[in-house]
């Protein structure tokens, strides 16, 4: 059964009916770039919910996974709030403990935001670009490497099976220059976020290994 898509206002875009856009995520620049926890795992969840515009089934296995990480940060979140209230202590304190389950729940959870956020950076900058070819693209520079023979099957079918990309953005709103602009600004701060959080990732404090 298909996921009910959420209804857009008159004269509004896709992302109004979001519960928590990417654009509106504290980044904390006074405390070295610390992003909040709470919000960040409401955009991450309201994120999933492009997948359903996609329209397939084949891309279930991919909403499932993050929501799947969503989880696991926030059972640490909720476990230790005090010491939970950006992502970066999250990882700190979770990692003191001898435990890594948010962490890499968090790890794989930015894999797959910035898989969506590039598929669909590169389809907004590339008009004559079918949604298929950027989603395929993008997935053989974030995420393939990382799965096994196994799961490679399972994306590459959510690949294959994207609408065109006229039904996709028609999705997002009827006013199709507001529909850019406002998805390139969401983008733009999802950009950011990966950024940040895949450079803390990769540095020394963030190892459980």
């Amino acid at each position: 059964m298909a996921a009910a898509v959420a209804q857009i206002p008159a004269g509004g875009t896709y992302i109004d009916t979001m519960k928590k856009p990417f654009t509106q995520v504290p980044v904390d620049a006074a405390n070295k770039d610390a992003i909040s926890t709470e919000e960040f795992l409401e955009a991450a969840e309201s994120l999933t919910t492009m997948f359903d515009l996609l329209g397939s089934v084949a891309f279930s296995p991919v909403k499932k996974d993050m929501l799947g990480n969503v989880e696991k940060i926030r059972k640490r979140y909720l476990a230790a709030p005090l010491e939970s209230q950006n992502l970066q202590d999250l990882v700190r304190n979770e990692l003191k403990t001898k435990s890594h389950v948010a962490t890499e729940g968090l790890l794989w959870l930015v894999r797959g935001l910035e898989f969506t956020c590039l598929a669909l950076s590169n389809n907004v900058s590339k008009p004559g670009e079918e949604l298929a070819d950027s989603f395929r693209g993008a997935y053989g520079s974030t995420l393939k490497p990382h799965h096994s023979f196994l799961v490679k099957p399972i994306f590459s079918a959510a690949m294959s099976a994207c609408p065109y990309r006229n039904d996709f953005y028609g999705k997002l709103g009827n006013d199709d220059a507001k529909v850019q602009t406002e998805l390139q600004e969401y983008l733009a701060a999802l950009e950011k976020i990966v950024g940040i959080l895949k450079e803390f990732l990769a540095s020394k404090e963030a190892q459980w290994k």
